[in-house]
């Protein structure tokens, strides 16, 4: 006979909740960069020996947490950024208030992924941020660690972007 319960799920939630485009606090900054170092090394690449790992604030105060994971078949890999995104989606999450973004080739750990240069997100990603996101608004952190990081909007890393206001009907 098995015994199934549900287990209180772990999360970190932020509170108050910044405003989307308010000025992230250097708190807020360090925790989301710290919880991608901690999951970095959850990373599956065998492919590319390319590690990544992310975290999210959503609107919600709520962050959720994402890695790569690859697959033979490259079409069927999924990159850590949209990975943290679809959890919060899957979770009814919609507004994106900022992500932090760690990693590097062969970077499982925080020690690795300061000899690399700031892992910044694919294109995929950043037009899935577009659904999820204002994008002058939405922060994106590419960190080596707590303290070296580098920060943009969304807009500034997706200029001209094509986002759902494009196909809304008139």
């Amino acid at each position: 006979m098995y015994k199934i319960e549900r287990k209180q799920e772990d999360f970190l939630q932020v509170t108050p909740v910044p405003s989307c485009g308010q000025e992230l606090t250097e708190e807020i900054r360090t925790v989301l960069i710290e919880e991608a170092i901690s999951i970095l090394g959850n990373s599956y690449a065998p492919y590319s020996h390319y590690n990544v790992a992310a975290a999210v604030l959503m609107s919600s105060g709520r962050i959720y947490t994402g890695v790569n994971i690859e697959s033979a078949l490259l079409s069927n890999t999924i990159c850590a950024e949209r990975n943290a995104i679809f959890h919060a989606a899957a979770q009814g999450e919609r507004k994106i208030i900022a992500i932090a973004i760690v990693g590097g080739p062969d970077s499982d750990d925080a020690e690795d992924i300061l000899k690399h240069d700031y892992c910044t997100p694919c294109g995929v990603c950043r037009q899935t941020m577009m659904d999820f996101a204002d994008p002058q608004k939405m922060t994106i952190i590419c960190a080596r660690s707590a303290t070296d990081y580098r920060e943009w909007t969304l807009e500034e890393l997706l200029p001209e972007s094509f986002g759902p206001e494009d196909i809304e009907k008139k």
